[in-house]
């Protein structure tokens, strides 16, 4: 009887893991702006020259004196700073590492300051960065507002294209409510009902009858802009007096806080809107990120079926986020009229809603990163007003294209790979 031994069975070999390829797009950023740093900034600089930056202003608790820096010498280390950040994101793409969130920081804000060094060389006006970054956060207000309107719709799964006329909406019914009671704040109070108004048209036509959200959208920001300007021309130009008049909110200083060189003014001596804004930001994050609320609103953005399945109302959510975020919008459209103590004019939002959606998709629909990309399009667009006032060596066709010219660039290709809410513009029948 023959016996056979059995041959014992190879262990398979483990297939090699497949690395993910390079990507250079933060490389080449960092070196683009390092070589304009160090060759245009740097190098055709004039030596001897020297720029003179202003940090306080009279009224501060801490008066700091103007100071002057030598320009060259200044830059030649802010370049050297961005020769090591590119060193660092160089050494990262290769290890296949993500970037760092304080790297973006240091280059931004060593690139600002080379690029301000530069401007103000030579010259006998100062840099006035109080004035720089109180203009920043100003005109970023409608941007927040608009940001977080579209996150709160778009996690729901609605696409809302309307915050351009939900901002303008807001500005109107604010100036004409602040001026038929000469009170700012109540013109502020009504502000988010033009846009919840709005909102609920959006809503209406996106849940009740499956249209689709960006046409939708569309159409509703040219509905508002004709309404407006209709009623502009044929009610408040002709009685400005009693429906157009001029409301401010009031400044509401911190006591102390706002007393502090830079900070004070920029943060603490702001208007009740403004403080709203951070407020809203902070709940909006806690809200949608650490709560039951949020889970169902982003279990209803990304799939409805199985929110449904755990007894969660799909279209009622969608409604209510769609009325909420029409309504934030709109008080962010005050900032245009009672938030700055203007009248009313026509299209006076001025696109600012579809920055305000640019915005939204930089932060990758989150308050912070929203807030963050929209401090940026703020400072861009402040930016290129203060540049022209002091007279600085840049066309002035550029520094009013400045801030699309970011907005493009950093939505297309600085953004990187981001993946909207899976439902958003697709109507849930259920």
């Amino acid at each position: 009887m023959s016996t056979t031994t059995a041959t014992p069975a190879r262990p398979r070999e483990a297939a090699p893991a497949v690395l993910a390829p390079i990507s250079w797009r933060w490389p080449i950023v960092y070196g683009v702006l390092t070589l304009l740093t160090l060759v245009v900034f740097t190098l055709l600089l004039e030596p001897g020259q020297h720029t003179t930056f202003q940090l306080s202003r009279p009224t501060d608790l801490l008066a700091i004196p103007n100071f002057a820096l030598p320009a060259t010498a200044t830059n030649w280390v802010l370049s050297l700073v961005l020769v090591a950040l590119t060193a660092y994101v160089v050494k990262a793409a290769v290890d296949r590492r993500p970037v760092p969130v304080w790297a973006h920081v240091v280059l931004g804000v060593a690139f600002v300051l080379a690029f301000l060094t530069w401007v103000g060389a030579g010259r006998s006006t100062v840099i006035p960065v109080t004035t720089l970054l109180q203009g920043a956060l100003a005109l970023s207000v409608p941007l927040v507002f608009g940001a977080m309107s579209g996150i709160l719709c778009e996690r729901s799964g609605i696409v809302n294209i309307a915050i351009e006329g939900q901002l303008l909406g807001g500005a109107f019914l604010a100036a004409v409510v602040g001026s038929l009671t000469s009170s700012a704040y109540l013109g502020l109070l009504a502000a988010p009902v033009a846009g919840a108004l709005v909102g609920a048209l959006l809503a209406f036509f996106a849940v009740r009858y499956w249209v689709d959200q960006i046409i939708v959208g569309v159409v509703l920001n040219v509905l508002v802009v004709g309404l407006t300007s209709f009623l502009f021309s044929t009610v408040l130009t002709d009685n400005a007096q009693v429906f157009n008049a001029r409301q401010s909110l009031p400044r509401l200083p911190i006591p102390g806080l706002s007393e502090i060189p830079v900070i004070g003014p920029v943060l603490f001596n702001q208007t009740l809107l403004v403080y709203l804004m951070y407020a809203g930001v902070v709940v909006l994050q806690v809200f949608l990120f650490r709560s039951r609320w949020g889970l169902r609103v982003r279990a209803v953005g990304e799939h409805p079926k199985a929110a449904d399945t755990v007894g969660i109302k799909v279209n009622p959510t969608r409604v209510r986020n769609t009325l909420l975020g029409g309504a934030v919008a709109g008080l962010g459209g005050a900032f245009f009229t009672v938030g700055s103590g203007l009248a009313f004019g026509k299209e006076m939002s001025a696109g600012q809603g579809y920055i305000a959606l640019a915005a939204m998709i930089l932060g990758k629909w989150n308050p912070y990163g929203a807030v963050a990309a929209a401090l940026l399009f703020g400072f861009t667009t402040n930016l290129g007003t203060v540049l022209s006032t002091i007279g600085a060596p840049v066309p002035s066709e550029f520094l009013l294209m400045l801030p699309y010219i970011v907005t493009i660039f950093a939505v297309a290709g600085l953004v990187g790979k981001v993946r909207a809410p899976a439902a958003e513009n697709i109507p849930y029948i259920k």
